[in-house]
């Protein structure tokens, strides 16, 4: 037993205190059924398992309101596209005005009760809400403000033949986003106690009228990609497979005319960023739904560190990728739609830099993996809602792109005339699977790392067992000279190792050899190549993610701004006909586009836990 720490205050602190023998590791028996129970010990009641059905069922109904509001607008977003009888476009924005209206009255409730009880103390997801993602979402929130003045003018312009609901609805989607990013930046990472039946439904309703926004965002935005996509068909000799152009420009004049020109091109310019911050802004507030209630763990998330040193050649060609891309795009609308011939170098012009890019990106992945797979660290499994939605958006959002890719190569099998940027197409298609599917499971695997250092404290309790405060002798120290290293340092534990905790670690042959090595023992059998070794592992891995981060954006840009392949190359509308196409791509192009601004996110916080 180590000296200096006093006796056992209590019978059941002496009865939980036990010294391990060499058969096995430390740990913390129970009492025995026929000692007295403590006074502050909890008695098991049947009502502790009941307490969690309210809950459940509050969770359960707030979902399916939740759902039943996104359904309703998904058939009045369907109704106006398709031109329903009775349904218009006031229809629609009627409806998402009044739940943008209710929402806000949700947020200000909120708002000001937690302003009125601001004192008290309250439980945060340090996991939730990054610093870095209320920074991108306040960013998207300010274009997306910028595009409702836009659109405020095009009412203005046209205010003789539009209904009075096109201007109220940008008024109240610019307050609704202003309050929505104070509200996000300050509660975010909360997870509510209390009225939580009423905040469940709150919070889902914001969950679903911020992805009612989103989508009519990319109906808006797809219409007139559309209408782009058929006129540069005609230029490329396909106008029989094209339709009427769905155009939804008002019947009256504008004045001045140069002006809502400008601004009608405009808009259609900002709705990437509007895109992105809808997403964003539901998946922020679906990690604060799922973090009611919820039971806080010990395990406080370590604060990100943004470094810039040593990832010189990261930087310089994720950056020269960026710059290839903007050039890229460039060339590409300026090409695309003037000719035939000018059409296909541009596609082909586009493959060639996507092959290259995809395969860079693809090998720089498989390095990453490799290094983590070398190492064989164990994983951080504990249960965040934060990060487990960070690995479901990856995976579900990737079925987007690779729904596109197989439907590309089907074409190519199938087609009976093949234009020669065809076979360009085809291991471009391919590559856009392989890529996506190694970045997911470098992502997935760096954000569930355990930490890269242990501090001295942490390494104290492998030799020390500490059960409620007392330390124990084990018997699988080696000597006495250890116990006298470890003695003085008990003195000074580590806070987890104060209050009623009890850490332990086994003391099997395995853990023995694992021991001596970081106590300047026999090596571990796996280590990683000299090269590899200390800080120049962490500069490779920042490398690779500051360069898979930068080829995400790089990578987002082309489809957000209209340069997208699977419509101008026409080979898919002749094989599987022109509107079954145009409904795959407009399905999954969003989570496309969405899973590289995602990604980018996600390699951030990677780069910053390296």
């Amino acid at each position: 037993m180590l000296e200096g720490l006093g006796s056992p205050a209590s019978p059941r602190a002496a009865a939980s205190t036990s010294v391990v023998g060499s058969s096995g590791p430390a740990a913390c028996p129970p009492p025995s059924p026929s000692a007295p129970r403590s006074p502050e010990s909890p008695v098991p009641r049947r009502g502790g398992v009941r307490a969690s059905v309210p809950q459940k069922l509050a969770e359960t109904l707030s979902s399916q309101y939740g759902l039943i509001v996104f359904v309703a607008g998904l058939l009045l977003l369907l109704a106006w596209a398709v031109h329903a009888a009775g349904v218009g476009k006031s229809d629609l924005l009627c409806f998402l005005t009044a739940l943008m209206l209710l929402q806000l009255l949700w947020m200000l409730w909120y708002v000001g009760r937690s302003s009125a009880h601001r004192r008290l103390f309250r439980l945060k997801d340090t996991h939730a809400g990054a610093g870095w993602l209320r920074g991108s979402i306040t960013l998207f929130a300010f274009i997306t403000i910028i595009l409702g003045g836009l659109k405020i003018g095009y009412f203005i312009g046209f205010s003789e033949c539009l209904s009075a609901t096109e201007g109220v609805f940008p008024v109240t989607h610019a307050v609704h986003t202003l309050l929505q990013v104070y509200f996000l930046w300050g509660h975010a990472k909360d997870i509510i106690q209390s009225f939580k039946t009423l905040e469940r439904f709150g919070v889902i309703h914001s969950v679903f009228t911020n992805l009612l926004l989103w989508a009519n965002g990319v109906l808006n935005e797809s219409k007139h990609q559309l209408n782009e996509h058929k006129e540069r068909l005609i230029t490329l000799g396909f106008g029989n497979i094209t339709t009427v152009l769905d155009d939804h420009t008002p019947q009256c004049n504008c004045t001045p005319p140069t002006l809502c020109t400008a601004i009608s091109h405009g808009i259609y310019y900002l709705y990437p960023f509007n895109i992105e911050y809808q997403i964003l802004a539901s998946t922020m507030l679906y990690v604060l739904w799922k973090n009611i209630g919820r039971k806080v763990d010990s395990h406080q998330h370590q604060k990100m560190q943004f470094k810039s040193d040593g990832v010189t050649v990261g930087a310089v060609l994720g950056l020269t990728a960026l710059a290839a891309t903007i050039a890229v795009v460039v060339v590409y609308l300026i090409h695309i739609g003037r000719s035939k011939t000018k059409s296909e170098s541009a596609l082909i012009m586009f493959y060639l830099y996507a092959i290259t890019l995809l395969m860079l990106m693809g090998a720089a992945g498989l390095a990453g993996i490799r290094i983590y797979r070398i190492e064989e660290k164990s994983l951080d499994e504990s249960k965040n809602p934060a990060r487990k939605l960070d690995s479901d958006l990856l995976v579900g959002t990737a079925s987007g792109s690779w729904l596109i890719s197989w439907g590309s190569i089907l074409a190519i099998l199938c087609a009976k005339d093949h234009p020669r940027y065809t076979w360009y197409n085809l291991p471009y298609s391919i590559l856009v699977m392989v890529e996506k599917y190694i970045q997911n499971l470098f992502i997935i695997e760096s954000i569930h790392r355990e930490p890269e250092k242990l501090s001295e404290d942490i390494r104290t309790l492998r030799v020390v067992t500490v059960c409620n405060g007392k330390p124990l002798a084990s018997s699988c120290l080696k000597s006495g000279g250890v116990a006298e290293d470890v003695a003085p340092q008990g003195r000074d534990l580590p806070p987890a190792a104060k209050g009623n905790v009890c850490m332990r670690e086994g003391c099997g042959k395995e853990e023995e050899k694992q021991e001596e090595s970081s106590w300047g023992g026999s090596p571990s059998p796996v280590r990683l190549p000299r090269f590899l070794q200390g800080n120049a592992k962490r500069k490779v891995l920042r490398n690779i993610a500051a360069f898979l981060f930068l080829c995400n954006i790089s990578l987002w840009i082309p489809p957000a701004f209209g340069c997208r392949p699977e419509y101008d190359n026409g080979l898919e509308e002749i094989v599987f006909g022109f509107e079954p196409w145009i409904i795959v791509v407009n399905l999954a192009m969003p989570f496309s586009i969405f899973y590289r601004m995602h990604a980018a996110a996600s390699l951030f916080e990677v780069y910053c836990n390296i």
